[in-house]
């Protein structure tokens, strides 16, 4: 990976976990709230790896 796609990887990552934290915060643990986090880091991470983690390494190949 380049140094702006490590960038924006690090800036996602930190406001990911600032709104995950948000949401702990201001209301009490429960699956519901556990569900909400892990939905939201499956959409946040699942295309950006494959997006440039796994096609980032087949184009580095070629």
């Amino acid at each position: 990976m380049d140094t702006p796609t490590t960038i924006r990887f690090v800036f996602l990552g930190a406001l990911w976990l600032v709104l995950c934290f948000l949401v702990v915060a201001t209301q009490p643990f429960t699956l519901r709230v556990l569900f909400i986090v892990v939905a939201s880091g499956i959409v946040v991470w699942v295309p950006l790896y494959k997006k440039y983690i796994k096609n980032g390494k087949r184009k580095d190949e070629r």
